[in-house]
């Protein structure tokens, strides 16, 4: 009991310091948090901290392999298959619920999309995660384009792989002009008329 009880305050030490780490994140920017106000936050040492996370890079990635895993399960559970266009609107405004509902969520994104500093120190570390994760992402996106177009749902002239990076890149930039508030925007009726306006032009005319 006592080993089991030391594991889960461990997990427990580790989750309260990346909820500290995100908050100042959020709060702070990346390069004006330190570990010692990580630490002080939720009354640790900085050694502490340094003992879960070597540095402020793999807090980083730690985060956002917590809201990947938070969001596939979310996902998996809202819009199991993908085999219509409204399957695949249903995924992104599903992915924007997610970030609306979850505060740690829509913390994350804002910091990441308008906060964070990419020095080539954070890129290399960092970047990959994110480059993995939104490659996972993708891919599930574009198979299933992929078989809509051979069904003939979609127009044979299509390029499946640059409509995905269309449909995500669209998504985002709607996502970053919500976060900066650079225009007054409803996120979830901009997400839907874009993707509507989309699949109308993606069907097969015959």
């Amino acid at each position: 009991m006592a080993l089991k009880r030391t594991k889960e305050e461990a997990l427990e030490t580790r989750q309260a310091i990346l909820q500290s780490a995100l908050d100042l994140f959020y709060q702070k920017g990346y390069s004006k948090t330190t570990f010692e106000q990580i630490a002080l936050r939720i009354g640790l040492t900085k050694g502490a901290v340094y003992w879960y996370f070597k540095n402020k890079p793999d807090l980083v990635v730690a985060l956002i392999n917590e809201y990947v895993e938070k969001k596939k399960k979310y996902l998996e559970q809202k819009v199991p298959f993908l085999k219509h266009f409204k399957d695949i609107e249903a995924y992104f405004l599903a992915t924007t619920d997610f970030i609306l509902s979850d505060e740690n969520a829509l913390k994350l994104a804002f910091f990441l999309s308008l906060q964070m500093e990419w020095s080539e120190t954070i890129i290399t570390k960092v970047l990959e995660e994110i480059s993995q994760n939104t490659a996972n992402s993708f891919e599930h996106v574009r198979k299933a384009l992929s078989e809509m177009q051979k069904k003939g749902d979609i127009r044979a002239d299509i390029d499946v792989q640059m409509l995905t990076s269309i449909l995500f890149n669209t998504w985002c930039g709607h996502l970053e002009a919500y976060l900066s508030k650079k225009c007054p925007i409803d996120l979830k009726i901009m997400v839907q008329k874009s993707f509507d306006l989309f699949f109308n032009g993606l069907m097969r005319k015959d």
